[in-house]
């Protein structure tokens, strides 16, 4: 055991180890290992360097910040990078939303807009959907269906919480449209047997599926859903954690089917690596908000802010959400001609640089080993990748969106390298 090993001994066991590997930098699409090996990174730390790592600019206004102010507590000075984050924020978000609330984590943020819809609706009971992921908290708990693992041992959890069928067509192997009528048709139902519509607050949902498969709805069940909530006065608040900040090449992934949540929660590439995470609004439903109710120390951090500034800045100028939508395009053709090769891919689906590829057995089964065992062959061939869904099956393609057609061309030769490897040519 060398010395790395015997120090990360004490490491609580609670974190799941994906790799060993220890890393002494990182710099765009790569990390590079304590011996100089590099590799390439396409989990992007589950999706939060969208700039890649150490952007130049993030590193610059991280540094330039951290030698003026580091914390500043919300509830007693305000500082400048937060009123350049507001800012930047308000070119970005659509209309009506004009009201931020600043937090450290995404499950901080989930906290919060449940705690907001309550106050706002002066109702109790939340909705959420198959397959989500909002959090490991107490409360985020009872919202999260995407595994058993982040709930069990932990049970009674947060009580009010009802959970409805996600549009995910290709489980159900119905059609879109179908499966969106069905899913719609059951939320309805839903709404009329177990949790009334004068005492449901919020809908929750990620409009398209992180940690539960990569999942992207129809158009027609998330218009479906907003003109649900809006005949029940019911908030909508849309989980854009993961996919928001240009991950499927909008700001956010709601933008893709033309409409506008009540609540936005954010985190993750909204500072580029920094712990920062927001609930946003309308300032008609933020001043329901009790004040004094909902808060924390270190919300809102200067340094944090600063570098949510810079990165929204880089984005703007490197034109990342095109490159998104140019690579994502890519990275699709490649994997669904992988796909006619290797049947044992499923599915392949996806928006921007947010792409599953879900592995099944001849007879449809989900496939966890084969989808595990290519993920470790790339990773011996020094490719990063993660799975997701409920059995493990989905390997989820999330690199920075500053990755070139190059790197793309690179996984993509990899991952055929370790499909041949793992369930050989067909």
């Amino acid at each position: 055991m060398n010395r790395y090993e015997e120090v990360l001994a004490y490491l609580s066991p609670v974190w799941v180890s994906y790799t060993q590997i220890v890393s002494e930098k990182a710099e765009g699409c790569w990390v590079y290992d304590i011996s100089g090996e590099k590799y390439l990174d396409f989990t992007c730390g589950i999706g939060v360097t969208n700039t890649g790592h150490c952007h130049p600019v993030v590193v610059r206004a991280i540094q330039e910040q951290a030698a003026k102010l580091i914390h500043a507590q919300m509830n007693i000075v305000k500082h400048k990078p937060i009123i350049e984050l507001i800012e930047e924020l308000r070119t970005i978000v659509p209309e009506p939303i004009d009201c931020f609330f600043f937090t450290n984590s995404g499950a901080e943020a989930i906290e919060g807009a449940i705690k907001l819809a309550r106050h706002a609706t002066k109702r109790t009971n939340l909705i959420v959907f198959q397959g989500s992921f909002h959090g490991r908290t107490v409360g985020t708990m009872a919202l999260t269906t995407s595994k058993t693992v982040y709930r069990v041992g932990y049970q009674p959890l947060m009580p009010g919480v009802f959970v409805a069928p996600y549009p995910y067509a290709y489980r159900y192997g119905w059609d879109e449209e179908e499966t969106s009528r069905w899913c719609l048709g059951e939320l309805e139902f839903l709404l009329h047997s177990q949790t009334a519509p004068e005492e449901t607050a919020a809908i929750l949902i990620e409009p398209v599926l992180g940690e539960g498969g990569y999942v992207v709805p129809p158009k027609s069940f998330m218009q479906g859903l907003r003109r649900i909530c809006d005949e029940y006065e019911i908030l909508l608040i849309c989980d854009e954690i993961q996919a928001g900040f240009g991950r499927t090449g909008k700001w956010f992934s709601f933008q893709h089917f033309d409409i506008i949540p009540d609540i936005v929660t954010v985190a993750k590439g909204l500072a580029s690596g920094m712990p920062l995470a927001g609930v946003f609004s309308r300032r008609e439903l933020m001043e329901k908000w009790v004040p004094g109710s909902h808060g924390g120390t270190y919300g809102g951090n200067a340094v944090a802010a600063a570098a949510a500034v810079a990165t929204i800045r880089v984005m703007k100028e490197e034109n990342l959400l095109e490159n998104a939508i140019e690579r994502g395009a890519q990275l699709k053709r490649g994997l669904q001609h992988l796909q006619e090769e290797f049947p044992v891919i499923g599915d392949v689906r996806g928006l921007g640089l947010m792409i599953g590829s879900e592995f099944r057995t001849a007879e449809r089964k989900p496939d966890k080993k084969t989808a595990k065992d290519v993920v470790h062959a790339c990773l011996d061939r020094k490719l990063m990748l993660l799975t997701c869904g409920t059995w493990d099956n989905t390997i989820r393609w999330i690199p920075p969106l500053i990755v070139t057609q190059a790197e793309i061309d690179l996984a993509l030769s990899i991952f055929y390298d370790a499909l041949r490897e793992v369930v050989g040519k067909n």
